[in-house]
């Protein structure tokens, strides 16, 4: 056996769920990775002690082979009990508003059929033939003077050219969309959802009710921020040109607000029950994709039973949000954008997905 307990390196109980092994993992190996910082022979120990824990039957074996202490163990403090901990565990509701009650919910049902790429339009293609066709005009005319009939031929030309540049673009158009659905096809959904910290399952539902109705939205779960390898954003919700990156939170009943520097206050006290990743993440998908407008949200649920509020005014691109608030706002948000899919964007996002279904599942 191993000199270093398992159970304490990762910081769970004995007991401990199989996804309460997965979330401490998670958690520590953002800080003992090589790339962040750690050893090599710290990030393997780690792993190693994930890789038998979250097996049943290696645990089993593990469980059995631990020795039985030489020495007497210094009796430890016992931990004031909290009144809570021996009430039901508590499950917050997730989001059930009426859809009629949404200002963007008519676009779910309205919006005309999306392409993965934008076409020049119809405006444009018009305007030259039509041009065009005046230009021709003036050839039938016997008596023009040389010099005008120049510069009517000169106009001519520049009118064709126009023609033949948004024939190559449609083209260009309808080539990028036939291989964006042989690459995507119709779905609108990428990566795994953590089903165990009820948060995240929570917000996943949210996400495949609400927002992912819009007819160019995608949904990520498990996102890496660039520079990274570990799943650190829950999800993500992508809309034309508009990204915003969700991590999900069960903190204490509260209101919580986000000051400009980026702190995070809980009824109006410095909060120091939990932080966020999302101000690195959206730094880094910001600079990943300049010309995609990028936010950040923190979407709160509460752990145990009493109100829980949030002003959701942004501090340095990330808010702090309940659900009714998400929806309503981010949904309105990613609406302004949700015509067109585009290509370039999606393959973008969709590369930093770090977990996927099955293929049986997807």
């Amino acid at each position: 056996m191993a000199e270093v307990d398992y159970y304490e390196l990762l910081g769970v109980r004995r007991d401990a769920s199989v996804g309460e092994i997965k979330s401490a993992y998670r958690a520590l190996a953002k800080v003992m990775h090589p790339d962040a910082g750690g050893t090599a022979g710290t990030f393997r120990l780690l792993k190693s002690a994930y890789e038998t824990l979250v097996d049943s039957r290696k645990r089993a074996e593990y469980d059995l082979g631990e020795p039985a202490p030489t020495t007497p163990e210094v009796p430890r403090p016992r931990a004031r009990r909290r009144m809570y901990r021996d009430e039901p565990v508590f499950t917050p509701l997730g989001c059930d508003l009426p859809p009629s009650s949404l200002s963007w919910w008519h676009l779910t049902k309205h919006q005309p059929r999306i392409g993965y790429v934008r076409t020049p339009g119809h405006a444009p293609a018009a305007a030259a033939l039509v041009g065009s066709a005046l230009l021709v005009i003036p050839l039938l005319l016997p008596s023009l003077p040389t010099p005008v009939l120049a510069t009517w031929l000169a106009l001519l030309v520049g009118a064709l050219a126009a023609i033949v540049a948004l024939v190559r673009s449609y083209v260009t158009a309808a080539r990028g969309h036939k291989a964006a659905l042989a690459e995507f096809g119709e779905r609108t959904v990428f990566g795994e959802a953590d089903d165990e910290p009820v948060g995240e399952r929570l917000t996943a539902e949210l996400l495949v009710n609400y927002l992912a109705r819009l007819p160019g939205a995608r949904v990520f779960h498990g996102l890496s921020r660039p520079g990274s390898v570990f799943a650190d954003v829950d999800h993500a919700v992508l809309c034309g040109h508009r990204l915003v990156l969700v991590e999900s939170k069960l903190w204490l009943p509260g209101h919580y607000e986000i000051d400009e520097d980026g702190s995070i206050w809980r009824n109006e006290h410095p909060f120091r029950g939990g932080g966020t990743n999302l101000f690195a993440a959206v730094a880094a998908f910001q600079d990943h994709l300049p010309d995609v407008d990028v936010r950040g949200v923190l979407l709160l649920y509460p752990n145990r039973r009493g109100p829980l509020t949030a002003d959701d005014t942004p501090g340095l691109g990330v808010s702090a949000m309940v659900p009714d608030q998400f929806v309503r706002d981010i949904g309105d948000w990613l609406s302004v954008d949700c015509a067109t899919v585009d290509q370039r964007v999606l393959r973008a996002v969709r590369a930093r997905v770090v977990r996927e279904p099955d293929a049986a599942t997807a």
